[in-house]
């Protein structure tokens, strides 16, 4: 089958020369009104970002991922690791959210949402263009000897590279440490927390990196999602798209000829100018199709918007649109298997909505103490030992907390002490005892009931098993 004019095909990442070399990509600056929607989002969140971990609710960080500790805040709500589950739960429901957005809308959220694209693109990118210039400049610089000029502009952008990267980093390091550990050490000097020193460097190391050399290979090379294009997306799927159908008519593309009536000619609207392969980040030509290169990121799309109307012919020939609507004219619906997902997504938030709901303040967990057996009393009285672990998920202290058998008649007695506090989004471990007089036991094993009360409030309940002698059963 002969291969039409215009139509190439590939069988490798475009960022990879035909000898295997990294083919480094120079986009050209990109502007126009959907970049400008762009630069509004990413302010946005890149203050919320910066901000999230300084900001508190009821004395909880806003965000936090404390991995070390197992501690995780979620919008001002602190979950332990008796709450794994939830977390569990929140991870699949933004995984389902993401693929529900990518079958209807593709990448939209490595354009438009992903920290990696608004890093690059809207800081360090633009860093770039200050410093080295736009696309013409930096191909040149980059071919120029190591003179003065390259010099001196490769040491400042890769100095103020250098800053960025230790700045993401400690805000990284607040995400999982908390903010207030962070301030801390930062007062109390660096070299008082070496190993938190060394893992900031190794994180600024890592973020450096990534932008200043891997960039684009992340979202190519090292993210899974990208890869799961192939298997989310379908002919009716939204994506960024070139309309070939208007784009090579019968003849194909062709360069602009001033006074040519194209239509009668039947050339196609692309005029071959490459602007959009010039301002594209990951280095690839839309009008071959989707590919995994691509992040939705628009930029082809303001870039061809000018070019057409610069040459008085209609925009969108680059746009947001489905293979569908491209060959049939097909609107966007609603389909079954949109449908699918949103039926799990409402069910997974609907059994989050009702766990968070049921969730307790305060988690109780008894334990009889290992190796150990039952104790005779006075007064026909079994005794069993317990170790228990009270924690408040709570930013204030419980007070006055104490323990009282709700299951059978009996006595809990704690060990140095008849009441405690429970400190805020702290833990309060202990030794118990509990007493049950022998003709209240139904075997050799029961299962009592705990209640836990903060003054005359029951704050939880838990249960454990208590051992007694076979002969009273």
């Amino acid at each position: 089958m002969e291969t039409p004019k215009n139509e190439k095909f590939r069988d490798s990442i475009g960022t990879v020369t035909k000898e295997g070399k990294r083919a480094w990509v120079f986009p050209k600056k990109p502007s126009g009104r959907l970049y400008e929607y762009r630069k509004y989002v990413s302010y946005v969140l890149l203050i919320f970002l910066f901000a999230a971990p300084f900001v508190k609710i009821n004395g909880n960080q806003f965000l936090m991922f404390n991995v070390l500790e197992r501690r995780f805040n979620i919008f001002g709500f602190p979950f332990w690791p008796q709450d794994f589950h939830l977390f569990v739960i929140m991870m699949i429901i933004g995984v389902v959210f993401v693929i529900f957005f990518t079958v209807a809308f593709g990448r939209i959220f490595c354009g438009w949402i992903c920290p990696q694209t608004i890093f690059m693109e809207m800081v360090f990118r633009r860093i770039e263009y200050w410093i080295d210039g736009d696309r013409g400049k930096q191909i040149r610089l980059d071919k120029m000897p190591w003179n003065a000029e390259k010099i001196r502009k490769r040491v400042l952008k890769w100095t103020i590279f250098f800053i960025i990267s230790f700045l993401i980093a400690n805000v990284f390091l607040a995400y999982l440490i908390g903010s207030d550990r962070l301030i801390q050490y930062i007062l109390d000097g660096p070299f008082s927390h070496l190993s938190t020193l060394i893992s900031l460097l190794i994180f600024t190391g890592v973020f450096y990196f990534i932008f200043a050399w891997f960039r684009e290979q992340v979202c190519i090379i090292a993210c899974p999602y990208g890869r799961l294009q192939g298997v989310l997306l379908d002919n009716k799927s939204i994506v960024v798209a070139y309309d070939h159908k208007r784009g090579e008519k019968e003849v194909g593309r062709a360069k602009f000829k001033k006074n040519e009536d194209r239509e009668a000619s039947g050339k196609g609207d692309c005029i071959d100018c490459f602007q959009c392969v010039h301002v594209c980040p990951t280095g690839i030509d839309i009008r071959n199709g989707t590919q995994l290169e691509c992040v939705n990121c628009t930029a082809c799309i303001d870039a061809c918007d000018s070019i057409m109307e610069a040459v008085n012919l209609p925009k969108g020939l680059i746009r947001y649109a489905s293979e569908d609507n491209i060959e049939k004219k097909a609107k966007f619906k609603f389909t079954p298997r949109l449908k699918g997902y949103t039926a799990v997504l409402f069910i997974l938030v609907a059994v989050l909505s009702g766990m968070l709901f049921l969730r307790n303040d305060v988690e109780a967990r008894i334990l009889r103490l290992p190796g150990q057996l039952y104790e005779h009393k006075d007064n026909n009285m079994i005794s069993n030992v317990y170790t228990f672990k009270l924690v408040n998920k709570t930013s204030a202290a419980i007070e006055g907390v104490r323990f009282e058998l709700l299951s059978h008649k009996g006595e809990v007695k704690l060990v140095a002490h008849d009441e405690f506090v429970v400190p805020p989004q702290g833990l309060s471990e202990g030794t118990l005892f509990i007493e049950i007089n022998a003709s209240a036991l139904t075997g050799d094993k029961d299962r009592v009931e705990i209640g836990v009360y903060s003054g005359d409030r029951l704050v939880e309940t838990t249960t454990a098993a208590f051992l007694g002698p076979r002969s009273y059963k």
